[in-house]
């Protein structure tokens, strides 16, 4: 199970995922000789829990970048190793006479070892360089797991706006049956009964959008899970209830540290800090090494001490580092890489501190307007639309106010749920600047 729990650390997963993640980390990448991974089944139940698990699975940016991020570390080795070593062969066309005999052929061996610490510094680059692609695999784990909580949240806003919004066509059409009854006895005018009957037009049109956006929006779901765009995908019946512990300045502080795309820019510029110490080590020369052995025949001539006697012959060169200026060129163009990645630290980090100052506006935006529309708003728009609906009924007002309250209640409850889903988005868009994700807690659609 140790890798389950690899897993878990690399993905940023929550111990209820246990049950449908594989025994391996490759199953991110979606190419391991275990077969694909157990994905989640989906229904109207699932929570946004399921559908993350879902997409860490199945998603192929995110396998293509834990592949690169792998491929990565799998270079490491590689560049510490020394190079092949190098075998040669000659054979004498024309033989080489020497006093014990001719030199037919030869064999060599040879291996380059490069100049001391050479080898590591290249490690020391690519381990920095690995560092860099797991920084990047973060980052598109945190974008898609927001951009799945997106397409989520706009499908459970979606949901409640059909729900609400047939409600809403039950109760006009409540009322233009009232209407109809009141002008049928002389008590009402014909105007009241065409008024219900556009209002509810109006509302069949609205319930009518709402529909049809729903079919993008579960298509934008379904291609970010790695399904075909029409599978069947149910509106949620669930929102996450998150809370976001902190001010301000504790949530920048965090941001800073565990930011994925600052602490890739970090291990960029520790790469190019290493590439300036590898570059210097160019001014070194590299050494080889080698042995040959030469197959010596018989001397024609008899009597020779040491006839055929097959030499060996030890052998060291080096290369000549002369042509400074391309070395002097090689540690200058290190440096501008090291200054260039500095400023592009300091750039993002500008970037992602005025988003969060942003996010957490959008933040605070969204709970002043859940509370206004929760505890005042619509409490009292119901009462209002009650009140109108008897005192119309007894005579006592015109059927317009009765659908200026009805129609004042249904926008009050469409924004309050327009609310709670940017909440939930911003709160999303802070766990993505602040590197974390948080467990997720099922509430039931109202606060």
């Amino acid at each position: 199970m140790w890798a389950t729990a690899m897993l878990f650390s690399v993905l940023g997963l929550s111990t209820p995922f246990a049950a449908v993640l594989d025994e391996s980390t490759e199953v991110v990448s979606q190419g391991s000789d275990e077969g694909p991974p157990r994905l989640p089944d989906l229904s109207a139940a699932s929570s946004l829990e399921d559908y993350i698990a879902y997409a860490a699975l199945n998603n192929p940016g995110l396998a293509a970048a834990f592949n690169r991020w792998k491929a990565a570390v799998e270079k490491i080795p590689q560049v510490r190793a020394l190079p092949d070593p190098r075998l040669n062969y000659g054979y004498f066309i024309q033989e080489v006479e020497t006093r014990v005999g001719p030199q037919e052929q030869r064999i060599g061996l040879s291996q380059m070892f490069p100049w001391f610490g050479k080898l590591k510094q290249r490690g020391n680059v690519m381990s920095e360089a690995a560092s860099v692609a797991e920084a990047q695999f973060e980052a598109t784990r945190l974008r898609i797991f927001d951009e799945v909580k997106r397409a989520y949240f706009e499908l459970y806003y979606l949901g409640r706006a059909i729900e609400i919004t047939t409600e809403n066509i039950e109760l006009v059409s409540y009322l233009e049956e009232v209407a109809r009854v009141k002008y049928e006895s002389g008590t009402a005018l014909h105007g009241d009964v065409i008024k219900a009957q556009v209002e509810l037009d109006q509302l069949r049109d609205r319930l009518s959008s709402f529909q049809n956006v729903a079919t993008p929006s579960k298509a934008r779901l379904n291609s970010l899970l790695n399904r075909p765009l029409n599978s069947e995908v149910s509106f949620p019946i669930y929102l996450i209830a998150e809370s976001i512990g902190g001010s301000a300045e504790e949530l920048a502080e965090v941001m800073l540290r565990e930011n994925p795309e600052l602490r890739g820019l970090d291990a960029a510029m520790s790469k190019e800090e290493q590439a300036i110490l590898l570059a210097k080590k160019d001014y070194y020369p590299d050494i080889t090494a080698g042995i040959d052995y030469v197959s010596t025949g018989a001397t024609r001539m008899p009597g020779v001490e040491d006839s055929g006697k097959d030499p060996i012959m030890l052998g060291l060169s080096i290369n000549i580092p002369i042509w400074r200026k391309k070395y002097d060129a090689g540690v200058a163009e290190a440096r501008r890489n090291l200054r260039a990645v500095q400023s592009e630290r300091r750039n993002r980090q500008n970037q992602l501190s005025t988003d969060l100052e942003l996010v957490l506006f959008r933040l605070k935006d969204a709970e002043r307007k859940i509370a206004l529309y929760r505890d005042s708003l619509i409490p009292k728009a119901d009462q209002n639309l009650r009140v109108t609906q008897r005192a119309y009924e007894s005579g006592k007002v015109e059927f317009l106010s009765l659908m200026d309250s009805e129609r004042q209640l249904l926008e009050f409850q469409l924004n309050f749920e327009r609310a709670r889903v940017d909440r939930e988005e911003a709160i999303s868009s802070l766990q993505r600047l602040t590197g974390t994700v948080v467990a997720h807690i099922n509430s039931p659609k109202t606060d």
